[in-house]
């Protein structure tokens, strides 16, 4: 008798682990993709409000922006980690050099300072 009690409450223990694991394994499946922020300044690293970042995805070519605040930050959620991109910024006419973001670079959050030279 002691040997059915012993594998009852070693099944109810695995159905429990395996209860709690569930979750947790559903969790990375959900988590949305990488993030991108950053800064748009000029040469002297001020800030440069309403500038706009663009970022392209190199696979579709689709294009999304953002028009930064007074703080000159920037930020595109949810970015595909199997994508590459390409990212820069557009102030007054002025152009900062196109960064990219590689599919290879596995972090889940990537900063990028935008630096756009006004004086030319």
């Amino acid at each position: 008798m002691k040997t059915g009690k012993v594998l009852l409450v070693a099944a109810l223990l695995g159905l429990l682990l395996a209860a709690v694991a569930a979750p947790a394994k559903d969790k990375d499946t959900t988590t949305p993709g990488r993030l991108l922020n950053g800064k748009v300044v000029d040469k002297q690293d001020n800030a440069l409000p309403n500038a706009v970042v663009y970022i392209t995805d190199t696979r579709s070519r689709a294009t999304k922006t953002y028009i930064v605040g007074p703080d000159g930050t920037y930020r595109f959620p949810a970015l595909s980690a199997n994508v590459d991109y390409e990212v820069y910024a557009q102030f007054n006419g002025k152009t900062s050099d196109t960064k990219r973001v590689s599919q290879f670079d596995d972090r889940k959050v990537l900063s990028l300072v935008l630096r756009i030279d006004t004086a030319k």
